[in-house]
């Protein structure tokens, strides 16, 4: 049995089935619906329920209170239609979003590399094409633990191949499996493509990208992209790792900035014990962007993917340096720990 749902005030109209959730539903029919973190703790996915009846699912209280709910809010990750419904949703999508629509995939692993002592590259060839926008993500189905989000770290041209970077997380059941027990040749379920992490090509602005960790896949994917297309905007690639060995692609970049001269590669190492072999900036990456540009980022674009303290000490950063909301666009690594305990976002700021 299916529902049919009334998306207000685009007037998109969805078929929700049985053991699907809005936000499910809406996205593998191409209609966008804001949201986050997918599993009822953040809010973002919070819509108004204008007709009929629902079961809210596992929404958290913190994230939907009970006053919210006796007023028909809902959480589209976690509700369930139990009638024909009309809803309302702060719906205000980017014009260079091209919406694509998410679909299931079977993938089969083609390579796996050790790309630093943490982080492990996969690459995995998929049954059919997939289009997405770079910067956005993929779920991977793990066995016996569930969906699990990451970052595509190839460009949108190669579109039946998958590569991710997982870090490996102490006690992550599901970053642990992808490490020791996947192996070439073996299957894997995919779904996908999600996110609103992507370049906005209608802006001429020249671009920084800051990267933490594994956090350098949706950049990596971003750079390939603008640089195939021939994108003549300058480029910043700004890298942080605590050390050289977890300073994966390093190679790659200095030859990419040495093939394209509007493309610049920063570097940045934090842990003192490994400075005095390291001739590249010495600190935070944050201040590495801070230290090139002289405290002026304004006229730029600017892109930041890694974990939340990363992200946070950057948006300072950024708006000490003159560059505001609406020219800084983010994507938080966050674990399935860390998705629990998210904070609500600051009530500065629309976006981040």
């Amino acid at each position: 049995m299916s529902y049919e749902v009334t998306i207000e005030p685009t007037g998109d109209v969805i078929e929700v089935e049985d053991g699907q959730t809005l936000l499910q539903a809406a996205l593998r029919q191409g209609v966008w619906l804001p949201f986050a973190c997918g599993h009822g703790t953040c809010g973002t996915c919070k819509v108004q329920v204008l007709e009929g009846f629902v079961d809210h699912g596992e929404a958290s209280t913190f994230a939907l209170m009970e006053v919210e709910r006796d007023e028909g809010k809902v959480l589209a990750c976690c509700c369930h239609p139990e009638s024909d419904l009309v809803i309302e949703a702060d719906i205000d999508v980017d014009p260079d979003f091209l919406g694509y629509a998410v679909r299931d995939y079977n993938a089969t692993v083609v390579d796996m590399t050790p790309l630093s002592p943490t982080i492990l590259g996969i690459r995995l060839q998929l049954d059919d094409d997939m289009e997405f926008q770079a910067g956005q993500y993929i779920n991977l189905y793990i066995p016996d633990v569930g969906s699990r989000a990451f970052s595509i770290s190839n460009p949108p041209s190669q579109s039946n191949i998958i590569e991710l970077h997982v870090r490996l997380v102490p006690d992550g059941k599901g970053t642990m499996w992808l490490h020791n027990e996947l192996s070439v040749g073996d299957q894997i379920d995919v779904s996908g493509p999600y996110g609103q992490f992507f370049v906005r090509t209608s802006d001429s602005q020249d671009v920084i990208f800051i990267a933490g960790g594994s956090g350098l896949s949706s950049p990596e994917s971003m750079i390939y992209d603008l640089l195939e297309k021939g994108d003549n905007r300058q480029i910043y690639l700004f890298q942080g790792a605590r050390n050289i060995p977890e300073l994966y692609h390093r190679e790659k970049f200095e030859q990419l900035a040495q093939d394209n001269e509007n493309f610049h590669y920063i570097p940045a190492l934090s842990d003192e014990d490994c400075l005095g072999e390291w001739s590249g900036f010495k600190g935070y990456v944050n201040d590495a962007v801070k230290q090139h540009f002289n405290g002026k980022c304004s006229g730029h674009k600017a892109y930041m993917c890694g974990p939340p303290p990363m992200i946070d000490a950057t948006i300072t950063t950024l708006m000490q340096s003159r560059l505001f909301e609406r020219d800084i666009h983010m994507e938080r690594f966050l674990t399935a720990a860390d998705g629990s305990s998210e904070s609500s976002r600051s009530a500065l700021f629309k976006r981040i």
